[in-house]
C-alpha cells in the first residue's frame, strides 16, 4: 500500500521530469521573447510599454529584460549554467511582476509569478543529470 502512495519507484525518473520542465520554459522563454529580440519595432514597442509602467531608463532595460529571457531559454533547454540562469530568471520576473502585474487579477500575474518560482528551482536545483551543467560539473552527485 505505501508504494501504491508513494511511487518512490517514479524518484527514478526525476531527472527526466526535469529536463522535460526545462525545455518546456526555455521553449516559451524564447517563444515570449524572440519577436523582440528580431525586430527593433517591437523592442522600441516594449521599451515604450515599460516606460508606462514608470521603469527607469526603459530603452535599456526592455533589451537588458528581453535578452535574459531570451539567453535563459537556451540555457534551460540546453541545461547550461542553469542556476545562474535560473537566478536571473527569478530576478527578472519578481521585478515584472512588482513593476507590471502586482494589480492584475490572477490569471494575468500567473505566467510571470510561475516563472519567478520556477527560476527560483532551477536556480537552486541545477539541470540535473541531462544538461551540459553535468559534464561541467564533472557528473550529478546522487541525492
Amino acid at each position: 500500500m505505501k508504494n501504491l502512495l508513494f511511487l518512490p519507484g517514479n524518484a527514478a525518473h526525476a531527472d527526466f521530469g526535469l529536463l522535460l520542465l526545462r525545455c518546456v520554459t526555455g521553449a516559451f522563454l524564447i517563444y515570449q521573447s524572440q519577436d523582440n529580440v528580431f525586430s527593433a519595432t517591437r523592442m522600441a514597442e516594449f521599451a515604450k510599454f515599460l516606460g508606462q509602467f514608470g521603469f527607469v531608463y526603459p530603452e535599456l532595460m526592455a533589451p537588458l529584460s528581453v535578452y535574459a529571457q531570451f539567453a535563459a531559454g537556451i540555457a534551460f533547454i540546453l541545461g547550461a549554467f542553469t542556476r545562474l540562469f535560473g537566478l536571473i530568471t527569478a530576478f527578472n520576473f519578481t521585478v515584472a511582476v512588482y513593476m507590471v502585474h502586482w494589480n492584475d487579477p490572477v490569471p494575468g500575474i500567473w505566467p510571470a509569478a510561475i516563472l519567478v518560482f520556477l527560476g527560483l528551482y532551477f536556480g537552486l536545483r541545477g539541470s540535473g543529470r541531462y544538461g551540459f551543467d553535468a559534464l561541467f560539473e564533472g557528473g550529478v552527485r546522487r541525492r
